[in-house]
């Protein structure tokens, strides 16, 4: 029988059984640690990677449909993509689809409002009842001519600076989807389409 020799404490494991000099204090340590741990089970992946593999699996419409969906209920906040001449903004999360049939003047026109002629207070007071008259009435897509400023001092469209505020703000911003510069033929950068939630 080979011969045991004495053993220091630092060389001794957590049930004080003899160690093999080759084992170095580090590993030692790190066998003391690891004492009674037990491996972690793999588990499935997040949710939010299921509901991506879900969302691959839809065709274009589903998605478009099922993303109005869960937008339509006043969440999100709006991106804002605009020059001095177009305008326009959208809700964070919002399918770029919907903001480019939007810009294309795809969506139906169901009620418009012409603000020419009005004042600040006046066109607020105005556009704040015609975004509610129109949600409360289920109507998806608005058409308002805010002009382009001509007649203003400096020729600035004061009244669209206001809008592009009004519409992405408090009461009536809880009500708005999405907005872009009009197409020529329903008033070009002097009006804007308006995109309502459900």
């Amino acid at each position: 029988m080979a011969d045991l020799k004495e053993m220091t404490p630092s060389e001794e494991n957590v049930n004080n059984e003899p160690v093999s000099p080759a084992i170095d204090e580090e590993k030692l340590i790190l066998s003391q640690m690891m004492e009674g741990t037990m491996p972690i089970e793999h588990k499935q992946a997040p949710k939010e990677h299921r509901i991506r593999d879900d969302i691959h699996a839809m065709d274009d419409s589903e998605l478009v449909m099922r993303h109005l969906d869960e937008l339509v209920h006043g969440k999100g906040h709006f991106d804002i993509a605009d020059t001095d001449e177009y305008i326009e903004a959208f809700i964070n999360g919002l399918d770029r689809r919907i903001v480019k049939k939007l810009r294309k003047g795809e969506f139906s026109v169901q009620a418009h409002l012409d603000l020419h002629g009005m004042t600040r207070d006046e066109a607020r007071q105005h556009v704040a009842e015609f975004i509610n008259k129109a949600y409360k009435s289920g109507k998806k897509c608005v058409l308002i001519v805010h002009g382009r400023g001509l007649g203003s001092e400096n020729n600035i469209p004061v009244l669209k600076e206001k809008l592009r505020a009004w519409l992405t703000r408090g009461a009536m911003g809880k009500k708005v989807l999405a907005y872009t510069s009009a197409r020529p033929f329903d008033g070009g950068t002097g009006a804007v389409y308006v995109l309502l939630r459900s």
